[in-house]
């Protein structure tokens, strides 16, 4: 709806109704692919008989020059769903890279690469299918799956104890408290929640959090991580190391499609 408005003038003007061709999905540029099923959606809600074969699987790494997918159809449903297409491939594609970088920087120690809620608007569940297909964790995927305690939250509560005995009133959810200093984690844990965020920490102070903490509860990492960063974060022994870059600022891996002539 966004994308065509009434109609595609160009491709309605140009293009007979029952004109059928194929096309080729290239890459442009070397990542870790991600979105077939959602971009073949795309094309079937134009052309529901659509023939969309994907020649690389999500997860897996191509070069510039792959052929990621075919496809074969009502040449009208192809021209116009292409940029949607597109725009949902690159961008689920870039996601997965970037987290795939994250992913290989921590690899050999006990810490996994977690996603955060900085999604684009509409576009969660899709982004944080990327993730996992960059080898990344899903954090929660909306505020009714986690319970997760911030400084404003305490604030209001009065207490770490106090806002967390108000969650277990409420729900069964797993609860997770954001701390800041060693004083607060101790609090956390007395209070026995299954995850303590140590945001912003730096890493000798997480090195000093996780001693204390010996493996009773698990321990995220977060705030400003970069992949020169996250290697060392990891070292300190946390369990968890949140990055909200993999989607906020994932840059789109380049592709095009072609068309490839008419089909009968």
């Amino acid at each position: 709806m966004e994308d065509v408005g009434v109609e595609d003038v160009t491709t309605n003007a140009i293009v007979p109704p029952e004109h059928r061709s194929g096309a080729k999905i290239v890459a442009k540029a070397a990542g870790v692919l991600a979105g077939h099923a959602y971009a073949r959606e795309v094309f079937r809600l134009l052309d529901k008989d659509i023939e969309y074969h994907e020649r690389v699987s999500d997860g897996d790494t191509v070069s510039a020059g792959d052929i990621i997918a075919t496809i074969q159809g009502r040449t009208r449903a192809i021209l116009t769903a292409e940029r949607v297409a597109l725009n949902i491939l690159q961008r689920l594609s870039g996601i997965a890279t970037l987290t795939r970088t994250f992913v290989e920087a921590v690899s050999g120690t006990k810490s996994r690469i977690l996603d955060t809620r900085k999604t684009t608007p509409g576009m969660r569940t899709m982004e944080k299918y990327a993730v996992t297909m960059g080898g990344g964790v899903n954090h929660r995927h909306n505020l009714t799956e986690m319970a997760l305690v911030k400084e404003n939250h305490i604030a209001v509560a009065g207490s770490i104890a106090r806002a967390v005995e108000l969650i277990r009133k409420l729900s069964n959810v797993p609860v997770e408290v954001e701390v800041r200093t060693m004083e607060e984690l101790q609090k956390a844990v007395e209070a026995k929640v299954e995850r303590i965020m140590l945001d912003n920490w730096d890493t000798e102070s997480m090195r000093r959090a996780v001693a204390f903490v010996g493996g009773r509860v698990e321990l995220e990492a977060s705030g400003n991580m970069t992949v020169e960063r996250v290697s060392k974060v990891a070292a300190t022994g946390v369990d968890f190391i949140s990055v909200g870059a993999l989607t906020h600022s994932a840059r789109a891996l380049d592709m095009s499609l072609l068309h490839e002539g008419v089909v009968t």
